[in-house]
């Protein structure tokens, strides 16, 4: 494997694999909900990533035993670890997120946390909450996307880079592992632009990274960009050649959970090939080998391919 893979990551450092568990605690978005807009950031849509079970009518306690029944009893079941992804998960009061986090500690077999965010909703109170949560697996989502400023204004987001350094730091030093999410494609960005990003990312003490493609998706303001034409996702082959170019800049300790996005059902559309996201890290994969190139080696492992 020419990156360390989350999975790869699991088995070294806690000897299983893992398995995220979505869960929806009713969290929204203060690009939503007024504080800062109502409009949300230009690609996300009123999904918000997420599975929507709360408003179906399954509290926490039903969502995991919903989600987790394949596993249970299972010979070799991964470690289990409650993810709540959908929109802010510290967007509102600190009680609310203590009273989230409590549920959440009580599950039966729960070995984890992950939670996503924005760098904008995480005070030292909620960071130090997050902190306690009684389980050795503490994983924080942060949202950057681009570290442009006038990326970020475009794209409606709110917050600038600097924010997401000073929330990354302040995390990290509470033995938080961070993730972050990253685009490439958004609107006026070069690849150069991405690419600056991902060095951005690096620098700091960022366990893990997330990659994704930019999608146009049903609802959201950048589908009607391009409905427009004021919108075009870039291209199969130039996400390929960009993806495998950031893995060989990011540092050869880090984790790439992720490098494609994950298009929910229905919700896609554009660019179309997006939907193979089978197809499309295989063929990344693929890049790099014919590159002979592999995470690290255009930053801190330029000599040998690490082995993970």
């Amino acid at each position: 494997m020419r990156y360390r893979t989350l999975t790869t990551s699991c088995l070294r450092r806690l000897g299983r694999r893992a398995r995220k568990i979505p869960l929806d605690a009713g969290f929204t978005c203060p690009n939503r909900d007024g504080t800062q807009s109502r409009g949300g950031c230009v690609f996300c849509n009123q999904s918000g990533s997420g599975t929507g079970l709360l408003h179906k009518g399954f509290d926490l306690r039903a969502q995991w035993d919903r989600l987790t029944a394949a596993f249970s009893g299972r010979p070799g079941a991964p470690l289990l670890w409650g993810y709540l992804q959908s929109f802010t998960g510290t967007h509102g009061p600190a009680k609310k997120l203590a009273a989230v986090l409590s549920a959440i500690a009580a599950l039966p077999g729960i070995d984890g946390l992950c939670l996503g965010t924005r760098p904008d909703c995480l005070d030292a109170e909620k960071l130090d909450l997050l902190a306690a949560f009684p389980r050795p697996e503490r994983r924080l989502e942060i949202g950057l996307q681009s570290a442009c400023d006038a990326t970020l204004v475009r794209i409606g987001r709110g917050h600038d880079a600097a924010c997401f350094a000073r929330a990354v730091q302040a995390a990290a030093s509470r033995g938080l592992l961070v993730c972050a999410h990253v685009m490439a494609g958004l609107p006026g960005e070069s690849p150069d632009d991405f690419l600056a990003t991902v060095d951005f990312v690096a620098s700091l003490p960022v366990h893990s990274i997330k990659l994704h493609n930019t999608l146009v998706v049903r609802h959201s303001r950048l589908a009607a960009l391009w409905q427009a034409g004021g919108y075009q996702p870039m291209s199969r082959d130039e996400y390929i050649s960009l993806a495998a170019a950031a893995i060989a800049r990011l540092r050869a300790d880090m984790v790439v959970e992720r490098i494609n996005a994950d298009p929910a059902p229905g919700e896609l559309l554009a660019p179309a090939w997006a939907a193979d996201k089978s197809g499309l890290i295989r063929d990344i994969r693929q890049a790099l080998a014919d590159a002979d190139s592999w995470q690290g080696k255009d930053r801190d492992a330029p000599d040998a391919m690490p082995q993970w």
